[in-house]
């Protein structure tokens, strides 16, 4: 393949601006204006990648997102992986390695795998790897996988943060259709977004010869863009539309440069028009995956767009009239030309150039194309085929829309089948392939005028080519994945039938271009191998993104603490004053303990002290959601495992919320401040849970006026006293409460007041001793957090860390969501059986938990004591032995040394652990066996005296 510059084309690049860049080591000249591919072609570059599976040459193909082959690294401080080389500007300095080649595309080490292509067909993996064990291969298959690799110490993308748009009409596609569609939109006065995923508008006009309302195309469709903008419309550039999703959403990725992630726009339109035109399909014929072998049109874009001839003697394959402009605008340029048109009538007129009527049998040439071999046995001299099998619509946006598609004989191509709401496809998407035809479709889909237009006469005329089954030599249908018309008759022969099990059973369709030039063929084979209709064989899913997006677009700006940020306690300074050590704890730096003396020597000081005299703890990360509202009382018996409307003002009750399968979400004590409030106080870690779960229910199922939901987690600090002293120590503060038994009993509040604010007094426990939980404004808790450590110095008061907290309500056998349950723990294993036995009302996951599945899976929250004193380490299972042969039937959920009782305890999940009671198990953890009593979950004050005393 002799490529070169050709003078007197190439509008879209600046000869007066040179630029240079390496591909694999090698300096590549080129212009600004050039993509990395027509750069790359103009200076003869004819392998510029390795196929997947058996590391065969490639070159390029197309000159757009449809490009299978030239894909290639961005080396460098801003490492981009997988880079399309037909969409990415050429830049000055750019460093391209190839991609799945060692050491280069041109001499891949790895290229003999091709030899051993017989033995390797589709689905070889799945057959051959598992005996003995697939684990032996996997190291080396893994390494052998992958197309670009990654750079740990590159920078990668910086953020871009997303953004949100609306509009009445959004069009995609700023080829001729979409630009008609857009101005006869604006100048009806709709707010109108266009975008195209070049950097220029125009589409087919920035190659193809036409006039427009008396004007060339491309100055046309230049015109349009200031036109559009007074009008008040938003022109993207350079921006993708790569997924339609619900409610008419759309998303954008707009490639801004200067290394950073494309930003994703989230589109929202009224209406929504697909111009998006079509992409050109190859033709089946053995060796058609030489580099040399390129789209027709892809021939005429490099030509008319770049100046770059793509060959000095080129055969131009077809099955349509369409592909004559290519080769008519090819032979213009002094290049040889000639046609191979498989149709037997045909009528191009007359042409400075040969036409043959018959097809191309093979592609000869041992590293590129050197000639073609005709089905009549004629040779033909050729260094460049350009290939045209047809047009298949770009309807994936349609199809994501849910829109069915319809075979169209006349164009052998499928097309839209019916109506999608707020959804209009125009222009060669519909399968319009005719100037003015495109026009007129885009003006009616906006009741606008027609522009009038003038355009070579180029009729489609098209006629099915399309691989025969059991046809000679390897015939290339997927060029990325290696995929031929061999491996679907192999699928056709062990059944796997489906379109999507052919996918998956191949690969067709699975690469990064998703089989936008492949998928057809291996669709209409199948058809023929099967006796059935393309449109009987169906296509396979459309799903986004079109082309591949960078996580980092997703992710935008939300990484470290935008991605996750730390929360922290107002009172976070006066801690660190009395020497807290922190810890994040469900998002929430918190103090873990207090002191200089370590984890091992402060942790147990702090239990001990809270046991025998009183500690305070800031739990102000507490969740304290209220839900208000005539409905909230029968709102909150839904959301709740527990009945909650029977709960008295002024009193608390402790319950689960459940997930829809019955698993228990999150845990916590519900207040009742008067009949028509309540606060849910969650656990800290799942505040954002909760309020997503409270108002998607209240959504759902209530009236939204009767029922309020207020997230006031942030407006207040709870905290709590708790131990022996806890009384004696608030009576001393002097809140005005009565704190006795009576006044204010165990899940009672009360309402105090420190200074000129009011205060909340709750009494629940987390330790098993006395406990008040005392909540005020944030931004007034310092003052009341001083005068309790002040009281405090009279009873030994200590302050409490979150690691010596855990201790104390593991003694007393109390859950942590998330540590003590997992994924498929239901309130019945944790001993709360009562609601699933006797309550009638609906709540969130009664069905499931009503399922006869669940039955059989009896497991219970137990105490686990070591029979050697031994601590039992947390995540060990307990097992059951059969012969040789081990069966978890649970697992250590909770394992600490109690300074208060001497010993280690632990919490664990285990199958039957009720009748297990007393009986001993084995555990298994890292190779290591013990041995453990199954007790109680209470460890401490198994009576509940202290809670009282």
């Amino acid at each position: 393949m002799t490529s070169w510059r050709s003078d007197g084309y190439g509008w879209a690049i600046d000869r007066q601006k040179p630029l240079s860049f390496t591909f694999d080591g090698r300096q590549v000249s080129g212009f600004d204006g050039d993509s990395l591919a027509s750069a790359l072609l103009a200076e003869g570059v004819r392998t510029v990648g390795r196929s997947f599976k058996y590391h065969r040459p490639r070159g390029f193909w197309g000159a757009g997102a449809e490009e299978p082959n030239g894909i290639a690294d961005i080396l460098g401080a801003h490492h981009r992986p997988n880079v399309q080389m037909t969409t990415e500007p050429a830049g000055d300095g750019i460093v391209l390695r190839s991609i799945n080649a060692r050491p280069s595309a041109e001499s891949d080490r790895n290229a003999f795998m091709d030899k051993f292509a017989s033995f390797i067909p589709a689905a070889f993996y799945y057959k051959t790897f598992m005996f003995p064990d697939w684990h032996l291969f996997e190291p080396r298959i893994r390494a052998m996988a992958g197309l670009g690799a990654l750079e740990p110490e590159a920078e990668g993308f910086s953020p871009t943060a997303p953004a949100n748009a609306f509009c009445d009409l959004l069009v995609i596609g700023a080829g001729p259709a979409g630009l008609t569609a857009a101005l006869s939109a604006a100048e009806q006065g709709r707010h109108v977004i266009l975008c195209d995923d070049q950097r220029l508008v125009g589409g087919s006009l920035l190659y193809r010869e036409a006039r427009i309302d008396g004007q060339p195309g491309r100055d046309w469709a230049a015109k349009i863009v200031p036109r559009l903008e007074e009008l008040g419309a938003r022109v993207f550039v350079n921006t993708v539309a790569f997924g339609r999703y619900e409610h008419g959403m759309t998303g954008l990725a707009e490639h801004v440069g200067n290394g950073r992630a494309p930003r994703l726009w989230r589109v929202r339109a009224t209406e929504t028009i697909l111009a998006t035109g079509a992409i050109e399909r190859g033709l089946p014929f053995a060796n058609n995956d030489r580099p040399g072998v390129m789209s027709a049109e892809a021939g005429l874009h490099y030509l008319i767009r770049y100046g770059v001839a793509a060959g000095r003697k080129v055969v131009v394959a077809t099955n349509n009239g369409l592909a004559y402009e290519t080769a008519a605008a090819l032979s213009q340029a002094g290049i040889e030309v000639t046609v191979v048109d498989l149709r037997s009538e045909s009528s191009p007129g007359r042409q400075d150039f040969r036409v043959i009527q018959g097809q191309i049998d093979a592609v000869l040439g041992r590293r590129s194309v050197e000639a073609v071999q005709l089905a009549s046995g004629e040779r033909l001299a050729a260094d460049v085929v350009l290939v045209s099998g047809g047009y298949t619509p770009t309807v994936h946006l349609y199809c994501q829309a849910q829109g069915k598609l319809r075979w169209e004989n006349e164009i052998q191509g499928f097309v839209p089948d019916r109506n999608v709401t707020g959804l209009t496809v125009i222009g060669a998407a519909a399968g319009h392939f005719n100037l003015a035809a495109v026009l007129a479709d885009a003006a009616r889909a906006t009741s606008g005028a027609v522009p009038s237009s003038e355009a070579p006469n180029w009729p489609l005329e098209i006629s099915g080519a399309w691989p025969a089954p059991a046809a000679r030599g390897r015939i290339w249908i997927d060029l990325q994945n290696d995929v031929t018309a061999k491996d679907v008759e192999l699928a056709a022969r062990e059944n796997f039938t489906s379109v999507e099990h052919l996918k998956r059973y191949t690969t067709l369709g699975m690469a990064n271009d998703q089989g936008k030039t492949s998928n057809l063929h291996g669709l209409a084979l199948m058809a023929k191998l099967t006796g059935r209709s393309i449109q009987e064989t169906g296509t396979t899913t459309y799903r986004p993104p079109f082309v591949p997006i960078p996580l980092a677009t997703f992710a935008g700006r939300r990484g470290g603490q935008l991605m996750n940020p730390v929360r922290r306690l107002p009172l976070e300074a006066e801690h660190r004053a009395d020497g807290a050590l922190f810890r994040e704890y469900g998002g929430w730096m918190r103090p873990a303990w207090f002191g200089k003396g370590g984890e091992a020597v402060e942790v147990p000081r702090e239990a001990v002290a809270a046991r025998q005299s009183v500690a305070l703890f800031d739990g102000s990360p507490l969740g304290k959601i209220e839900v208000i509202g005539p409905d909230a009382a029968t709102f909150l018996d839904f959301i709740y495992y527990n009945t909650m409307s029977t709960l008295k003002p002024g009193r608390c009750r402790y319950g689960f919320m459940l997930t829809e399968q019955g698993i228990v979400y999150d845990d916590g004590v519900l207040v009742r401040l008067d009949e028509n409030r309540f606060v849910v106080s969650c656990s800290s870690s799942h505040v954002q849970g909760v309020l997503g779960l409270l108002e998607e229910w209240r959504q759902d199922r209530f009236d939204r006026a009767r029922v309020l939901i207020h997230d006031a987690t942030a407006r207040f600090a709870t905290l709590t006293v708790t131990g022996p002293k806890s009384r004696a120590l608030l009576e001393a503060v002097g809140l005005g409460v009565d704190l006795g038994d009576t006044a204010l009993p165990h899940m009672a509040l009360a309402w105090g007041q420190f200074g000129a604010e009011r205060v909340r007094v709750t009494r629940v426990s987390f330790t098993g001793d006395r406990s008040y939980e005392l909540s005020i404004r944030a931004d007034r808790a310092l003052g009341l957090w001083r005068a309790l450590k002040e009281a405090g110095r009279g009873f030994d008061a200590v302050l409490l860390g979150g690691e010596a907290l855990m201790i104390l309500r593991a003694e007393k056998g109390y859950i942590v969501i998330g540590k003590d349950t997992d994924g498929r723990t239901r309130p019945m294993d944790l001993g709360v059986s009562g609601p699933f036995e006797k309550k009638r009302g609906e709540y969130i996951g009664r069905r499931s938990l009503h399922l006869p599945a669940v039955a059989d899976q009896a497991r219970a929250l137990v105490g686990l004591e070591s029979v050697t004193g031994a601590p039992l380490p947390a995540g060990a299972h307990a097992i059951v032995r059969d012969g040789a042969s081990k069966r978890s039937i649970g697992f250590v959920t909770t394992s600490h040394f109690s300074p208060n009782l001497d010993r280690s305890i632990a919490l664990g999940l285990i199958e039957g652990g009720a009748e297990r009671m007393g009986a001993t198990v084995e555990l298994y953890h890292l190779g290591q066996t013990l041995t453990a009593r199954v007790t109680p979950t209470c460890a401490f004050d198994p009576d509940g005296e202290r809670l009282h005393g």
